[in-house]
């Protein structure tokens, strides 16, 4: 398991956080990039923070994935829970403007449609904060496992 870098470059932290944003242009200008990322987050307007989500590739997407968002997401495919996550992200996405980002860690997706279920009673606000750590835990985490 891999320290965290007190440096990263644009190209490094697309690749953890799926894409260049202006969080990415950001930490990559930071000492401690992962270590700082919830407080660079928690500066950055809404536009920006929904950007960085938004960068992510949706639960459940099948094709245009990166290598490691394929991996992380794994190969159940009941189609019931899958035709439910397709359905459920669309709610979410369609209710709060940005993607429902979760740190997913190979776990099934009938696990995370539930987990999904629950986020979508909440407000847009507690949505953004909570997407917003998902996204850094991931990136820590792909960190951490290269």
């Amino acid at each position: 398991m891999r320290e965290l870098p007190r440096k990263l470059t644009v190209a490094e932290l697309g690749e953890l956080f799926e894409g260049r944003t202006r969080l990415v242009e950001l930490l990559a200008e930071t000492d401690d990039p992962l270590g700082r990322a919830d407080a660079v987050l928690a500066q950055l307007d809404e536009d920006a923070r929904v950007e960085a989500l938004s960068a992510h590739p949706t639960i459940g997407q099948r094709s245009g994935l990166s290598e490691r968002s394929a991996e992380e997401q794994g190969t159940d495919s009941d189609p019931a829970v899958l035709s439910e996550l397709a359905y459920l992200n669309q709610v979410y996405e369609e209710k709060f403007g940005f993607r429902f980002v979760v740190f997913v860690a190979g776990r099934p997706k009938a696990e995370i449609l539930e987990m999904l279920r629950d986020r979508i009673a909440n407000t847009r606000e507690q949505e953004l904060d909570t997407g917003c750590r998902e996204l850094v835990a991931i990136a820590k985490d792909r960190w951490t496992r290269t």
